[in-house]
């Protein structure tokens, strides 16, 4: 007798949506805040001290002195050379990413002072396509790294970013090196590269300038790492410490000068400049 097979079918309902967090409720604490209330503290949570995105033209209003931030290179834009479509064309995502953020791209540069010292600062915003890398932002940076060595001033520049942009393929891959010859002729000059590093900053920005400051800074809890801890853990199948990667684990290891929050950036800065003027550079 032939035996039986038992195919039960199991009917399911849709599946609920998932419960969508408000983007001021703050991760760590859980703590929910108004828009002001958070733009008062400077985006950090007064409860358990969460650092919340900043978005570029906010770090800048952040940390320059009023009304001294000149912008340069606006209209640069990223150009579409390979024709890099996926589920939409590169030149689409372009410009919704520029429609969002009110920027040309990943990155704003320009002179300013800071407590009355001049730099040339150049600000990184993750909302533009995860801040990634591509031709512009590397020919941003390279220019920022020109005119502080045209004036002898220091660069501070702040980095959030998932790094090189796959849909310019190679020639994103050029920044790195491009990025890292300008660091070089900065210091040839001679004038100083303070680097910020805010979460997260990873992969080819990383790999590149980001590394090579003079002195290097981080927000508290920021990833500083090439990949994040769970493409590590998948790949080497080894238990990762719980601050892999943070800026935390970076400092212990000698990686970061500085661990301040955003309250203690812009007087720390103005110490450092005020140090590199007195030494000429």
């Amino acid at each position: 007798m032939a035996s039986r097979i038992d195919v039960s079918i199991e009917h399911r309902g849709p599946e609920p949506e998932p419960e969508r967090k408000h983007p001021n409720t703050c991760p760590s604490c859980h703590s929910h805040y108004k828009d002001e209330e958070l733009d008062a503290n400077m985006r950090v949570c007064p409860q358990c001290g969460h650092h919340f995105p900043v978005r570029a033209r906010e770090r800048v209003n952040q940390l320059a002195d009023r009304g001294t931030f000149a912008e340069a290179d606006a209209e640069l834009r990223s150009a579409d050379p390979l024709g890099f479509f996926d589920l939409r064309a590169y030149t689409e995502r372009l410009a919704e990413a520029e429609v969002s953020t009110g920027l040309g791209d990943a990155m704003i540069a320009g002179g300013a002072m800071i407590e009355r010292r001049a730099c040339e600062l150049a600000v990184m915003d993750f909302g533009f396509m995860g801040g990634s890398m591509g031709s512009a932002v590397g020919e941003k940076f390279a220019r920022a790294c020109e005119r502080a060595a045209d004036r002898r001033v220091p660069l501070v520049c702040v980095t959030a970013s998932g790094g090189a942009r796959m849909q310019e393929g190679i020639l994103s891959l050029m920044q790195l090196p491009k990025t890292v010859a300008a660091v070089d002729e900065l210091r040839e000059a001679p004038a100083a590269f303070i680097s910020i590093m805010t979460h997260p900053t990873t992969a080819g920005v990383l790999a590149s300038f980001a590394s090579l400051g003079d002195i290097i800074v981080a927000e508290p809890g920021a990833l500083l790492a090439f990949t994040g801890p769970r493409v590590v853990q998948q790949t080497t199948r080894e238990k990762l410490p719980d601050d892999f990667g943070l800026a935390e684990s970076n400092q212990r290891f000698g990686h970061v000068d500085a661990i301040l929050t955003r309250q203690e950036l812009r007087p720390y800065l103005g110490r450092v400049l005020a140090l590199f003027e007195r030494n000429g550079n």
